[in-house]
């Protein structure tokens, strides 16, 4: 495990329960190399473990992109590995693959492509700035796209969408406006105000009762690999497990509705 205080390949910040993962290769366009995989995947499971942190932001630093997949450059890091021991690297990289079950928000600008759909696939939800734009560069270099459209699929992006997506390749550019329209994020804001409006949205998540809202996202995560019987008799034993002993006073916890 990657010792925080000796991070490069990203920014970790703890802050009023809220953990903020910043990438930050900028000069890279936020690609993401062995280095960035494995500091991640120790922030995630920072993340995990620290009782103080109730939610976390994922974002990343530079103008140009949020992340644009793996490092070319550096190549691949796991193929000397026999085949049976490869992982692939959206392992390192997702939270759910590292079993946290507290609230990732993404905040998504400039380029979101290919491999960079790694993080997002794992976030529960995503807001995007006006300028962000995603796209798919593997069918253009002759490589199967699979994991990557796969978690698309996962978080319910249209099944046309996801494979004009993985199939026309980087000429094929998907909006905010149509990522909005198709699902994949929920919310557009101007590109100066998305740190801002991440940060708001955390600060709601992370004043409510944290074993609710981590209840939540595991139920609602394993509940999209489980037939609809199933699911509802798993999701009852969530509620089993994380409402007893709850004191809240919901009329100490509201606020005046939001609407969008």
């Amino acid at each position: 495990m990657s010792d925080i205080s000796s991070f490069e390949a990203i920014e970790f910040d703890v802050s009023d329960h809220i953990a903020t993962l910043t990438l930050n290769r900028p000069e890279k366009m936020n690609s993401f190399n062995r280095q960035m995989a494995e500091e991640v995947a120790s922030a995630w499971r920072r993340v995990r473990e620290d009782d103080d942190i109730h939610v976390a932001v994922l974002q990343a630093n530079g103008d140009r992109a949020f992340c644009t997949g793996i490092d070319v450059a550096e190549g691949v890091w796991w193929y000397h590995l026999p085949i049976f021991n490869q992982e692939d690297p959206g392992v390192m990289l997702g939270p759910k693959s590292q079993l946290v079950w507290k609230p990732v928000i993404a905040a998504l600008h400039g380029l979101v492509a290919g491999g960079g759909m790694y993080f997002v696939n794992e976030c529960d939800f995503a807001i995007c700035s006006e300028s962000a734009t995603f796209f798919d560069p593997h069918a253009n270099g002759g490589v199967v796209s699979a994991l990557e459209p796969m978690g698309m699929l996962a978080r319910g992006v249209p099944y046309g969408e996801v494979m004009r997506w993985a199939l026309l390749g980087s000429e094929e550019r998907i909006t905010a406006q149509t990522a909005l329209r198709i699902g994949l994020v929920t919310e557009i804001v101007p590109d100066d105000q998305l740190r801002t409006r991440a940060a708001e949205l955390a600060a709601e998540i992370a004043a409510r009762r944290p074993q609710a809202i981590q209840g939540t996202v595991r139920a609602m995560w394993e509940a999209r690999d489980l037939p609809p019987t199933t699911a509802q008799r798993h999701g009852l034993s969530y509620t089993h497990i994380g409402n007893p002993g709850a004191k809240s006073d919901s009329r100490t916890n509201k606020r005046a509705p939001r609407l969008r």
